[in-house]
């Protein structure tokens, strides 16, 4: 074990393991802990939200984690993707990702929108400026395909469950084999004080 944890090319495979390790489940949590702690509020003119239906699919897939960012609805067109809190038709708070269909004006001069899922038959129905969060930008890169991951019991067994199992089989072999070459060492030293007394008397 000592010549194992001695080789250059372990050390570096074993921190190179333990530091994307590392990596991957504080940048999780700090997405969790932004969609729990946020209460869907704006930090620093965007939220994130996670896919959670297929009425997208194709340009949204279930689990994707989508980036919204705060829009002035004045600029919003035909074709654009957002995010809204629902109110009615079944839709009541409910937090929706769909595409503007249509923009007409109501009485009052204010708008009205009309959205629908990519995949969807029917329309949703129709919104006004104030249920809307802001425009999807996008998916997020990296907390995009670490959610696949870890959503996916494959994915997690294979890329978080055994790797995650072996950084801590490796630690625990690594202190085992500390401690035992610590005591060795004591214990040689230990001898060699015996040997020098044993000299002192002799002299």
């Amino acid at each position: 074990m000592k010549k194992i944890f001695g080789n250059k090319v372990f050390k570096v495979l074993f921190g190179t393991i333990k530091t994307l390790l590392l990596v991957l489940i504080i940048a999780y949590l700090s997405f969790i802990l932004v969609q729990r702690l946020s209460g869907n509020k704006s930090i620093m003119g965007y939220r994130l939200f996670t896919i959670a239906t297929g009425s997208m699919t194709g340009v949204y897939n279930i689990d994707d984690v989508i980036a919204v960012k705060d829009w002035d609805t004045n600029n919003l067109k035909v074709g654009d993707d957002i995010a809204y809190q629902g109110n009615r038709g079944g839709f009541e708070n409910k937090l929706i990702t769909h595409r503007i269909i249509k923009i007409e004006e109501n009485e009052n001069g204010g708008k009205i929108f009309f959205t629908k899922g990519v995949n969807s038959k029917i329309e949703d129905p129709s919104i006004t400026a104030d249920q809307i969060l802001g425009k999807v930008v996008g998916k997020v890169p990296v907390i995009n395909t670490i959610n696949h991951v870890i959503k996916s019991q494959a994915g997690f067994f294979l890329f978080i469950f055994c790797p995650l199992v072996l950084v801590i089989v490796l630690e625990v072999l690594q202190t085992i084999t500390c401690i035992k070459l610590e005591k060795k060492e004591l214990v040689e030293i230990s001898k060699v004080d015996d040997i020098e007394e044993v000299e002192e008397e002799i002299i």
